[in-house]
Parts: C-alpha cells; sequence; structure tokens
C-alpha cells in the first residue's frame, strides 16, 4: 500500500545546536510547544510528548515512540502513532548563513480513514509548530495560554482515543 508524507522546511535565525536543543530534549519542547514531554534522544530511546489543555481546543494529549537518530545540530527522528499507522519524524538541521535551515519529513501514513485525518491534522500542525520554533527561537515568544471559551471542541474525543493508544502500547 503506497503511504503518504509531510514535507515542510523553514528558517531560523539561531545557530543549529541551539534548533536541536529545543527539539531533542523535553526542557527544549517545553520551552516552546508541550507540557511535560521527556526525550531520551539516543538510537533506541524514547520521546514521550504531553499537552496539557493546548490551543484553542484546550487539547490534552500524550504520543511518543523511539527515537531512531540523535545527531546533535544536525538531525533527530524518531516515531510515534497520530493515527492507526506508526509514523517516522525526521528533522535535518542544515547550516546556512547564521541560521539553519529546519528539513521536517514525516512519512508512513496510509490511505485510510482514520490514518488521513491524522496526515491532515499534522500536515497543517507541523507548519504551526514550525512557526512556533522559529518565534521562540528568534524572538522569545510562545504560544501562551489561550482563555477558556464556549465554542465546540470537535477534536477532543479523537486525541483522547490517541493518548488512550500511546498509554496501552506502553503499559
Amino acid at each position: 500500500m503506497k503511504t503518504l508524507s509531510i514535507h515542510h522546511r523553514t528558517f531560523i535565525n539561531a545557530a543549529p545546536d541551539e534548533v536541536y536543543e529545543a527539539i531533542a530534549t523535553g526542557a527544549g519542547w517545553d520551552a516552546w510547544f508541550t507540557q511535560g514531554t521527556t526525550v531520551d534522544a539516543r538510537p533506541g530511546g524514547t520521546i514521550h510528548f504531553r499537552f496539557q489543555d493546548f490551543g484553542p481546543d484546550h487539547i490534552t494529549l500524550e504520543d511518543g515512540g523511539s527515537v531512531l537518530e540523535a545527531i546533535p545540530g544536525e538531525k533527530f527522528v524518531y516515531q510515534w502513532t497520530p493515527g492507526e499507522s506508526t509514523t517516522t519524524i525526521s528533522f535535518g538541521l542544515t547550516k546556512l548563513g547564521e541560521g539553519t535551515l529546519v528539513s521536517l519529513a514525516e512519512s508512513g501514513y496510509k490511505q485510510t480513514d482514520m490514518d488521513l485525518k491524522a496526515f491532515a491534522d499534522c500536515a497543517v500542525g507541523w507548519g504551526e509548530a514550525l512557526t512556533l520554533l522559529k518565534y521562540y527561537l528568534e524572538h522569545g515568544v510562545t504560544y501562551g495560554a489561550v482563555p477558556k471559551h464556549r465554542l465546540e471542541k470537535p477534536m477532543t474525543q479523537q486525541y483522547s482515543k490517541r493518548t488512550d493508544n500511546f498509554m496501552r502500547s506502553h503499559q
């Protein structure tokens, strides 16, 4: 079965080692994106993302998987399961002038209803995440808390299932 991939690139006015620190450590992720992420950044290590009441939909989510590659200042590769398939996320870091060209690829989505939904969510989400990473490293700007509101939260059930799947697979 043919699989689908996501590709994004952005330039960040920060050294590759600074970008690597922000994507290959729990403290790095928590500084700009997550709440309680842990990372064992070595092949065979694990990454465990934790989002608590995040964003405009106030999503609570846990996901993660195995770290496949960890080359400081150059590359960080891991897996997670945003749909029914485990996907592989690869961050490539290339020094460009005084900054870093960040190339992100996520591969492994199957053409099933659940994976196509996750593919669409992650394609948009990675664009947002790289923008947040850029703003954080260049200007110290973070997402911040979003005020509570009474809007519907149609994604809540989907993210609860994703966290449940992650927790079951790691017991």
